[in-house]
């Protein structure tokens, strides 16, 4: 049996489930998500190829997905993006809507579809094995370059030749780096969980 046969037809519990479930516990999840990504957005690398910073984000953005589920996970990337037109949330401490319509706009609205996506891929139990939680999350950073490298050309108009390699091809690396760290550490955070809940039977 492959490990795409094993996914889940209908949604099923995440890792934020474990929690005893109420309003104020999703408010807080949600909240929880948007300060994991503002986390992230404080390690920025800048190279002289690209206006686009190596950051922590999308690691942030797929964990948080992943965690949280669909509609938790995109309403903190959602809630991320809303905080940083006021607060000094995005990569290097920038904040506004001259952000948004930027060269790294794109990547910003990227991390809403991914992190919905992702959850989703996990509800279905994406996340539980190492080997297809990579592919989940690398589906998901795919996602974020799906939008960035387009909004990219446009908003630094560039070429689709230049675009490609300063929005993507310089990322590739560090995103499989990511996708790996993030496809151990959530079906980790599983086994952690199945042994605390059978612990306490």
């Amino acid at each position: 049996m492959t490990h795409a046969a094993t996914l889940r037809r209908t949604p099923g519990p995440v890792l934020a489930d474990v929690f005893a479930g109420s309003l104020a516990r999703d408010v807080a999840l949600v909240a929880g998500g948007a300060a994991l990504t503002t986390l992230g957005a404080q390690i920025s690398i800048h190279t002289p190829v690209s206006p686009v910073p190596i950051t922590g984000q999308t690691l942030a953005v797929v964990i948080a997905g992943a965690a949280l589920g669909a509609r938790r996970g995109a309403a903190s990337q959602l809630l991320y993006v809303l905080l940083g037109l006021a607060l000094p949330v995005y990569a290097d401490g920038a904040s506004g809507i001259d952000v948004i319509w930027g060269a790294t706009g794109g990547y910003l609205i990227g991390f809403v579809l991914a992190a919905g996506a992702v959850g989703w891929l996990a509800e279905r139990g994406a996340d539980r094995r190492p080997a297809i939680a990579i592919l989940t999350f690398i589906v998901g950073q795919l996602l974020i370059f799906g939008i960035g490298v387009p909004w990219l050309k446009v908003s630094a108009d560039l070429s689709w030749s230049t675009a490609i390699h300063s929005g993507f091809t310089i990322f590739i690396f560090g995103g499989l780096v990511k996708a790996v760290i993030a496809g151990f550490t959530t079906p980790a955070a599983w086994r952690l969980v199945r042994r605390i809940d059978s612990s306490a039977r």
